[in-house]
């Protein structure tokens, strides 16, 4: 006999992952006293001795899927170096790899994270010395059964009985004790 597969609501995966991106603050430890490693440039080096990168990401929810919004200053020299699209792609899988064993740390269950698509990086300067990156990467949420994709026609889940009030609605009719003139069509 096969093994039910056991249902886990939309809610439960949906809070579970942003408390996942949640813990990813800057300066979060782990349960040893370690520096939490989420996959950022902020992990890297010498907090006392480097410069501070500042850099973060978000998660966004929309039916079955989920984005990372990723942000970081950059400088134009590592913009132009070959391979800086795939090192933002890396970022974003080292990203979602931080998110699947958080998210397991959280709840005790695994969630599986699909990529859809290819990873959107757009990079904008104010000056000659300061740049930024934003990326984007979506990501299809496995086990969320029953979820409507946003832009798809969705069935008519309307009870009988609600749909008979609705019906009841203020159409033509009058009741019969309503004893004010009709009114006039202009």
């Amino acid at each position: 006999m096969a093994k039910k597969k056991e249902s886990v609501s939309v809610l439960d995966v949906v809070r579970g992952l942003a408390q996942a991106a949640a813990n990813a603050y800057d300066g979060a430890l782990t349960e040893d006293g370690e520096a939490l490693k989420a996959g950022l440039q902020r992990e890297e080096g010498n907090p006392l001795l480097d410069k501070r990168v500042i850099d973060g990401f978000n998660v966004v929810f929309y039916g079955p899927m989920m984005c990372i919004k990723y942000h970081s200053e950059v400088q134009l020299k590592e913009v132009y170096a070959k391979g800086f699209e795939s090192d933002m792609d890396q970022r974003m899988a080292d990203i979602s790899s931080f998110l699947k064993k958080e998210y397991r740390k959280v709840t005790g269950k695994s969630v599986k994270l699909t990529k859809e698509g290819e990873i959107d990086v757009h990079v904008e300067s104010t000056s000659r010395v300061r740049s930024w990156v934003t990326a984007k990467q979506h990501y299809k949420i496995g086990g969320m059964e029953g979820v409507v994709v946003v832009g798809e026609a969705s069935e008519d889940r309307l009870s009988a009985d609600w749909q008979k009030f609705l019906n009841l609605g203020p159409g033509d009719k009058r009741p019969k004790n309503d004893t004010r003139p009709k009114p006039k069509n202009d």
